[in-house]
């Protein structure tokens, strides 16, 4: 039997940013990657996400943005390859739009100068595919880039994969021991002190009892074909957010990869479970995009030429010390040895090097808490923390 003091249970982003600080820090780690490397149904696969340094959904995750974008430029540096392309960041909706109001604030909570806010008819002008209804609010926000999602695994990966410390099996099965973990795979049983668990929409199969504040949701995600090819690439089309009303926002990168502008629905798709990858996605799904689109950024509008999935693992709103759901959950387990990540996939893989930090520093320091807004004991079916309000 293989002995380590500790294992990370799934090697997406988040789960091989939390490697490869335990490995930084000479921590006697390994990792379990239950799906193998490239698969196509994990929840960080796909070239590319957003990266906002400023988030209309939590104000309190910009030193997080702050913190992971350190992170990316550490590991740009030492894998010698470019992980963040700048690109602004365009928020638009109708007059009044609490998606605007709550991203400028997000801005003034760090102490800086709101960007200004702009009308429809100024952002046509300034970006020419967008055809923009001009009494809309609008905000161009600094800070923002396109993750090299793909990139920025493999970096991750790199130091685990050069001293093998990193495991492309399925895990069988998972058991605490209460003073270590036993993780079977088909071949063997590892021992280990503590674990952390970042499976994303597999979490509550490992933990069941988080099913009952986790929420899988599938997401269809498109490239389009631009109409107007000239108006849509990179430095020319901002990546953008249009809260075309409340249960409505559709975003969208510039086409840097020649494969046309990558869009794809915000909010929440239909509760499915990790399974979700069996049924392909079809164009029917992605027809709020393509009306979103030709109504509001014909530059971009054009036929579907390819479509994947993505699984948002989503959290349920909060009742102990309150909140709105979507939010993460970066704790230790209660009374065991496991460390749980659910990341919230639909705006998670930003942040993996911050998240990572913080689960390394939760296996690795007894005394060490994540910000009381991470806990799992914002729930009332998780223990108190004496000091959740803080």
């Amino acid at each position: 039997m293989r002995r380590y003091d500790i294992a990370v249970v799934g090697q997406g982003l988040i789960g091989s940013a939390a490697l490869d600080a335990l490995l930084r820090y000479g921590a006697d780690a390994i990792g379990f990657d239950p799906l193998g490397p490239g698969a196509e149904t994990g929840s960080s696969h796909g070239s590319s996400r957003v990266f906002r340094r400023f988030n209309f959904e939590n104000k309190n995750y910009t030193e997080l943005s702050d913190e992971a974008f350190s992170g990316w430029e550490r590991l740009a540096n030492e894998s010698r390859q470019q992980l963040l392309i700048p690109s602004p960041v365009l928020e638009a909706g109708p007059q009044g739009s609490d998606v605007i109001r709550a991203s400028r604030e997000a801005v003034g909570a760090f102490g800086l100068k709101p960007p200004p806010l702009l009308n429809g008819r100024e952002v046509n002008a300034m970006f020419p595919a967008f055809q923009l209804p001009h009494g809309w609010d609008a905000v161009v926000q600094d800070g923002g880039a396109i993750l090299l999602a793909q990139l920025a695994l493999t970096a991750l990966r790199s130091r685990a994969k050069a001293v093998g410390r990193v495991v492309g099996c399925a895990i069988t099965r998972l058991e605490d021991g209460g003073d270590h973990v036993l993780i079977q795979t088909p071949t063997e049983t590892i021992r280990a002190n503590r674990a952390i668990l970042a499976l994303g929409p597999w979490t509550a199969k490992f933990l069941p009892e988080l099913s009952q504040i986790l929420e899988v949701t599938r997401q269809t995600v498109g490239w389009f074909k631009p109409a107007w090819s000239d108006t849509t690439k990179l430095n020319v089309f901002p990546i953008f957010l249009l809260a075309i009303s409340e249960d409505n926002l559709i975003y969208g990168f510039p086409d840097f990869e020649g494969r046309g502008v990558k869009a794809a629905p915000h909010n929440l798709g239909p509760v499915t479970d990790s399974d979700a990858w069996a049924l392909p996605p079809n164009n029917d799904e992605l027809r709020p995009v393509s009306k979103a689109l030709a109504d509001f950024v014909p530059g971009a509008a054009g036929p579907i030429t390819e479509r994947d999935i993505c699984l948002y693992t989503n959290t349920k709103p909060a009742d102990r010390r309150p909140d709105k759901g979507n939010e993460f959950i970066i704790d230790r387990w209660p009374n065991s040895n496991l460390i749980v990540a659910s990341s919230c996939s639909g705006h998670g893989a930003k942040f993996a090097p911050a998240i990572g930090e913080r689960l390394a520093r939760l296996a690795l320091d007894p005394t060490y808490r994540t910000e009381p807004f991470f806990r799992l004991s914002r729930y009332s079916a998780f223990p108190v923390d004496r000091d959740l309000g803080g």
